[in-house]
């Protein structure tokens, strides 16, 4: 590829001074497959530049986690390292920042007993419940991108060659995320400043409920008392530096009302959950609860994921996505939740973001829970965003606005 070690560098350079925000003195831990090495120490290389204390790398092999899938006893999957989960939490109170990159095989674990995944999937969120917590409040700073790997660009190029392939998946990545265009850290700053336009008038109009309907779509999804629309980056509520949580992003979301969600929703793109894909599901909502579902391949699956605890019977998440969208436009399906849910709208099965609520940080959980915001060990994105896709906001005298027609904003 033309230029393609001065690609990687800039969207190293973007992952660390627009993603994460590192400031000089604060720690970085960077969680990546080892297949994505090359590129993070460049992430390690940048972050020392603009002056990070000390940069920690935890890295994880698919592979190893196929084997232990397939090979261990029960009982591996009911433990999880006491030391990694305090670790974090420790890392994450002194004000560390955290960024992802995720890159995982949409393949991996196919033939794997999805019992085993569920019951991992629970242990984690258990174990890291405290890390998790300190990051969902908004008091450190965090990012999630991608970068390109074989298995990857096999599943979402097929009938291309290795190197072909991962040529195309590297384009589409430094497209959505800016890295083509002559200065990507100010193309990223307006971009968050155009998000941020968005996020007033939705803020000013405070709709009671958004009504979503297309040709197989009918749902009504209040939202939570005091809710407030976020995008366009957040700001670490510990040093006041801005940073973008998942790079690429084309979302404003804001927190559900758990009580207040009723009707029926479709998948629009398969979910990616645990390794193993949920095709073309649809869940149907009473007084908040999802009492009915189905899908047409891995349905065990998703119920095991609704099944996770008391809250996964819940949304905590609503976000607003364009189809007209820069990863939209490309008609690819990236098999990666990162990217699929920056091109459709989307719910979050699980936990809502204490942010999402006006002084929501400072609240305990009780408190959140009376405003409607979802508590549960997990948060699960699913799109549901198409082209046929209407959405009105009522308020709570009962006018109505309309907010999307034909799957684009019109505000």
């Amino acid at each position: 590829m033309k230029n393609f070690k001065e690609k990687l560098e800039k969207y190293a350079e973007v992952a660390i001074k627009n993603g994460v925000n590192i400031q000089r003195g604060q720690k970085l831990v960077i969680n990546a497959p080892i297949e994505s090495a090359e590129f993070v120490r460049l992430l390690q290389e940048k972050a020392y530049e603009t002056g990070a204390a000390n940069v920690y790398v935890e890295w994880n092999d698919e592979k190893s986690s196929l084997i232990k899938y397939k090979n261990a006893p029960d009982s591996a999957f009911e433990e999880f390292p006491e030391w990694k989960a305090e670790g974090f939490k420790k890392l994450a109170e002194e004000g560390a920042a955290f960024l992802s990159v995720a890159a995982s095989d949409p393949d991996l674990l196919k033939g794997v007993d999805p019992k085993r995944i569920a019951k991992w999937q629970k242990t984690a969120s258990q174990a890291t419940k405290g890390y998790r917590e300190i990051v969902m409040s908004g008091k450190t700073s965090w990012s999630v991108v991608s970068t390109a790997t074989d298995a990857w660009a096999k599943k979402v190029f097929p009938d291309l060659n290795k190197e072909e392939r991962l040529e195309k998946l590297w384009n589409k990545i430094f497209q959505a995320t800016r890295i083509d265009q002559d200065d990507p850290v100010k193309a990223w700053e307006e971009h968050m400043n155009n998000l941020t336009e968005k996020l007033k008038i939705l803020n000013e109009d405070n709709f009671k409920t958004l009504h979503f309907k297309n040709s197989k779509t009918d749902l009504k999804v209040g939202l939570a008392d005091d809710h407030v629309w976020i995008g366009g980056g957040m700001i670490n509520r510990r040093n006041n530096a801005r940073y973008i949580p998942n790079m690429p992003t084309e979302e404003v979301f804001t927190a559900p009302d758990k009580n207040r969600v009723d009707g029926i929703v479709y998948s629009s793109i398969p979910l990616n959950y645990g390794g193993n894909l949920i095709e073309g599901f649809y869940l149907k909502f009473e007084d908040g609860e999802i009492v009915g579902y189905g899908a047409e391949k891995n349905e065990d699956i998703l119920k095991d994921l609704i099944d996770t605890d008391e809250g996964s019977k819940h949304i905590g998440e609503v976000a607003l996505v364009p189809v007209d969208s820069p990863i939209s436009n490309t008609n690819i399906l990236f098999f990666n939740t990162l990217y699929d849910e920056n091109a459709s709208c989307h719910l979050a099965i699980g936990r809502a973001y204490p942010y999402t609520i006006e002084n929501g940080t400072d609240m305990t959980k009780d408190e959140l829970s009376e405003k409607g915001a979802n508590d549960s060990l997990t948060h699960v994105d699913f799109m549901i965003g198409t082209k046929d896709m209407k959405i009105t906001g009522i308020k709570e005298n009962g006018e109505t606005k309309q907010i999307f027609k034909d799957g684009n904003w019109v505000i």
